[in-house]
């Protein structure tokens, strides 16, 4: 692997696979645009982008029709599922949870229209790459991943070889810093997998995450106060536990972060770059202790100590 790292004395937090977000309400299923506070069109403007596709948002009869046919094979498919549970079958795969809802946040931005861009003329997302753009990237031939530190946001890209999930080899495509970043939003829009980008100067951008794992990587320490407590003030027994957890992890984890949770309980979270996956990048190793230094079983998390 060749993996981007920050600068000395920057703390490397998480890093998440993105890519721009692509709509799923009938009308905008499978599209996105790049628009301008007027609502035009400005792929073609965007400086270095390649030629990409044009959408058009579906009529509403179309997408009637198109929501009946899903519903159909959705319903066929929940008929099989009910009979094979009743005679003894099993279907592996299924979702527990969901983060996803069917109402949307803003309908003119995810049911009549779906802008991945927003942007006037000389503002920050105008400035993104391109390689985010899966009808310009294939996801089965490059990767984008979101690399957060405690000071800049950075986007990175790499060829990729389906099953090399350890064939990482970074190319640098864009930064900001953390200071240009006004606001981070969840968007829940059917996947639950999305987020919104306020820039300082009210340009946006809608990015997607592959998981809502993966959003939750993308967005925790870009909205969560970076409060971690050094290792030299917790208690020794704390700071054992903490360093134990630590050295259980690969040969280049960082010194662990340590941070408060609201019910009382310290999260402890360990970053290994040697344990990055292609696919899903860093998967973050975490553990949780009480005020004696006690690691707390999963069976007895409050719901404020699960990260996603």
């Amino acid at each position: 692997m060749d993996l981007w790292q920050p600068d000395t004395g920057e703390t490397l937090l998480t890093r998440t696979p993105i890519m721009f977000a692509t709509g799923a309400a009938a009308p905008v299923s499978g599209m996105r645009w790049f628009r301008d506070t007027y609502r035009a069109d400005i792929q073609n403007e965007l400086e270095g982008w390649p030629e990409g596709p044009t959408y058009t948002a579906r009529s509403a009869g179309s997408s009637t029709a198109r929501a009946l046919v899903k519903g159909a094979v959705v319903g066929i498919g929940l008929a099989i599922g009910a009979f094979l549970s009743m005679h003894g079958g099993n279907i592996a795969g299924t979702s527990t949870s969901n983060a996803g809802t069917n109402v949307p946040d803003n309908p003119a931005d995810e049911v009549h229209d779906f802008p991945v861009m927003w942007a006037a003329p000389g503002t920050i997302a105008r400035t993104l790459p391109w390689q985010l753009d899966p009808g310009r990237s294939s996801a089965q031939r490059y990767r984008t991943h979101a690399v957060i530190t405690d000071r800049r946001l950075v986007i990175v890209g790499f060829d990729y070889v389906k099953g090399a999930e350890d064939f990482i080899h970074d190319d640098f495509l864009w930064e900001i810093p953390r200071t240009s970043i006004q606001t981070v939003e969840l968007r829940n829009f059917k996947r639950g997998q999305d987020t919104r980008i306020v820039f300082s100067d009210g340009s946006w951008c809608r990015l997607s995450s592959p998981t809502s794992a993966g959003r939750e990587r993308l967005t925790r320490y870009l909205i969560e106060p970076l409060d971690f407590i050094p290792l030299e003030q917790l208690t020794p027994a704390q700071r054992k536990t903490a360093e134990t957890f630590a050295a259980a992890q690969a040969a280049d984890a960082q010194t662990p972060f340590v941070k408060r949770n609201p019910c009382g309980c310290f999260r402890i979270e360990v970053v290994a770059p040697s344990t990055t996956a292609a696919t899903f990048g860093h998967p973050g190793r975490n553990s949780l202790m009480d005020d004696n230094g006690t690691e707390i079983p999963i069976t007895e998390y409050h719901p404020q100590d699960f990260l996603t």
